[in-house]
């Protein structure tokens, strides 16, 4: 047995584990963690944005975070704001990707980044730009619960879901599944 091997074995075990009481393949638990993680993304960033959208909330909220150069020698409340300024920061380069890629947010497809830098250059965040950055950090903020939702949730998705389909695409392709 390889080092590395070795080392992961406790992992293996507990993961067979849950696998076994779950009474699902470990693959198929591990695919149903993945569809709910992803899940879980999407639909709240979708969410949020409309409502932000709805209540003016984006411009208000993202540009008094990325304005916000509170002068306090706290160092916790200074994390914070770092953190949330780093997140409006991924934020707006998320929603150029986006918006230039897919054609929304304002931005035309395939929009190069100078006309974007130049219909920007006031540093402030407007409209549904503003809007994807306040969904895109708080979606952030959310990941621990996120993670533990998907957790929690990953068992039952996985019989319900995963394990019908990947089932019958065994039976569709003539292969007999394997027992647990």
């Amino acid at each position: 047995m390889s080092n590395s091997a070795g080392r992961f074995a406790p992992y293996r075990h507990a993961l067979t584990a849950i696998s076994a009481r779950a009474g699902v393949p470990l693959p198929s638990l591990i695919f149903s963690f993945a569809i709910l993680h992803e899940l879980t993304a999407i639909v709240p960033t979708v969410g949020i944005f409309y409502t932000a959208r709805s209540l003016g909330a984006g411009e208000r909220v993202v540009n008094a975070i990325a304005l916000n150069h509170d002068g306090s020698v706290d160092d916790q409340s200074r994390w914070v704001n770092t953190k949330l300024r780093s997140w409006v920061d991924e934020g707006e380069q998320w929603a150029g990707r986006v918006g230039r890629r897919y054609g929304i947010l304002g931005f035309e497809k395939g929009q190069s980044i100078d006309q974007i830098q130049i219909s920007q250059s006031s540093g402030k965040l407007a409209g549904d730009v503003a809007n994807a950055v306040l969904a895109y950090g708080v979606v952030k903020a959310l990941l621990p619960v996120r993670i533990g939702l998907s957790l929690y949730l990953s068992p039952m998705f996985s019989r319900t879901v995963v394990e019908p389909i990947r089932l019958a695409g065994l039976r569709l392709l003539g292969c007999k599944p394997k027992s647990m």
